[in-house]
Parts: C-alpha cells; sequence; structure tokens
C-alpha cells in the first residue's frame, strides 16, 4: 500500500481520463494537461469515466511507477467533473484510496513536540 508523508504532493485531475493509458501515456498526461513534471516526486491521481476505478502515476526515484485501483463494491468519491486539478492531503488521499469521503476527513495539526530539559 502507497502510504505518502505529509511532505508528498498529491495532486487529482478532475476529469476523467482515457484508462486504457499506462505509466507513459498518462505520465504525458501530467505534463500536456496538469502543465506539471511526472517525474517531481508527486503522486498523480487520475480517475476513468465509472468512478469505481483509480489510477496513480508517480516517480520513485529509478522509474515511473503505476498504480490502479478498482472498488468491488461502491465508488471513488471524486471532486466536480471540470477541468483542472487540485491538490489533496496525505490524509485526504488515503481516505479516497480506502474508498471513503475525504471531503470528510479533517488533518490533524502538528504541535511541536515538548522542550527536553535534562
Amino acid at each position: 500500500m502507497i502510504g505518502p508523508t505529509r511532505a508528498v504532493r498529491v495532486m487529482v485531475a478532475t476529469k476523467p481520463v482515457d484508462f486504457r493509458k499506462g505509466a507513459e501515456g498518462l505520465a504525458a498526461l501530467v505534463r500536456e494537461t496538469m502543465k506539471a513534471d511526472p517525474f517531481d516526486g508527486a503522486l498523480y491521481v487520475f480517475r476513468a469515466k465509472r468512478a469505481d476505478r483509480i489510477k496513480l502515476v508517480y516517480w520513485d526515484g529509478t522509474g515511473v511507477c503505476l498504480f490502479a485501483k478498482r472498488l468491488e463494491d461502491g465508488e471513488f468519491r471524486w471532486p466536480k467533473i471540470e477541468d483542472g486539478t487540485m491538490r489533496l492531503s496525505a490524509t485526504q488521499f488515503s481516505a479516497l484510496l480506502e474508498g471513503l469521503d475525504w471531503r470528510r476527513v479533517q488533518c490533524a495539526k502538528e504541535t511541536p513536540a515538548p522542550a527536553l530539559s535534562g
């Protein structure tokens, strides 16, 4: 399972794409439609016309990776279909991958660790 840290950017294409595309085709969409660099370490998330399918493309430092998931029951919760992209937090992304409503997830704010006195 992919478990991004808070530092990982998660970018979602809000418009469905042709799901016959593989890693290279989706990386090209990142460049052309999202105006981003598919090799920058971010996770790029794509949806099919059917809301039960998701694909991710990302660079792991050694190559382009492709992750695909189809829910057996239910649908992924997607933002409104329109041209463009949106960013999700790591917590929202985890909820999206589980088929949960990521819009209801609130990220906990980090509190600084208390100073140790000695």
